[in-house]
């Protein structure tokens, strides 16, 4: 029997670099956006592609109703869930000003976005895993910023979220393992996706010199990994882990003054 996999924010980027490739690996995908339609559809296109039964769900996963909506569509549709990948994430455009003078729906917009959503869909897959008896797994995909952040930069939200998600990580780790249910984390550094076309090729360059490795990271570094942590019998025994993959940027420490705004 095939197995399935949903992931969230899986219309651009490292999602859908995730999408592709467990399309290839013999999964049936579920395919998340929530404003890039077009791009979605062309996704679930390439994983039908791939032979894989692909279905795109439209959905804010920063908002509960629509996440259990959607798992509970995807469910509907394949049966169950044996893979939940919480990619969806991301730095919103920051307001000028410092803490003091940052709204705090802005606060709440990110926690929501980068820690909430995850809660709220490894709750409704966990579920389901745990009633029919599925050994499956649950990754989320954090940030280095978790771990370091930008000094002097308006990033606290976005950070504090991450930093809560790989907690999040290792507590729902520990509990969910008794089940056979495996959750970890992926922490990226610098990922070259179609967010960075936004920047200078000189910035680039800079950019790349806070990195050990001389470069930055593109979506197809992050898969293997997803892929590894969502095989069982290659990755039974990691629980609760968050994994770095970032050049060596958060051994270095090198983050200071690296950008004006998120990545």
């Amino acid at each position: 029997m095939r197995k399935s996999v949903l992931i969230t924010g899986s219309s651009l980027g490292i999602g859908a670099a995730c999408a592709l490739a467990f399309a290839r690996e013999g999964y049936d995908v579920g395919v998340n956006y929530c404003n890039s339609a077009e791009p979605a559809a062309r996704v679930a296109e390439e994983c039908r592609a791939a032979g894989a039964d692909a279905q795109v769900y439209q959905a804010d996963v920063s908002r509960r109703e629509q996440c259990e909506a959607m798992l509970a569509a995807f469910i509907a549709h394949f049966g169950k869930i044996d893979v939940l990948v919480n990619n969806a994430g991301g730095a919103l455009t920051m307001p000028k000003g410092g803490f003091v003078d940052m709204p705090m729906d802005y606060w709440d917009a990110q926690i929501d976005l980068n820690l909430n959503s995850a809660a709220y869909c490894a709750r409704a897959a966990a579920k389901d895993m745990v009633e029919k008896g599925t050994r499956g797994a649950i990754i989320n995909i954090s940030s280095i910023h978790g771990e370091i952040t930008w000094v002097r930069r308006k990033a606290l939200p976005y950070s504090a979220g991450k930093a809560g998600l790989n907690m999040f990580t290792k507590s729902i780790g520990v509990e969910l393992i008794k089940y056979g249910i495996n959750v970890n984390c992926i922490a990226p550094g610098l990922i070259y996706t179609h967010i960075m076309s936004r920047y200078s090729d000189q910035n680039v360059e800079g950019f790349n010199r806070k990195i050990p490795a001389g470069y930055g990271g593109v979506p197809d570094d992050i898969t293997p990994m997803v892929l590894f942590l969502a095989d069982k019998a290659k990755s039974r025994f990691i629980v609760g882990q968050t994994i770095c993959i970032d050049g060596g940027q958060s051994i270095d420490g090198a983050i200071d003054n690296m950008l004006d705004e998120p990545f």
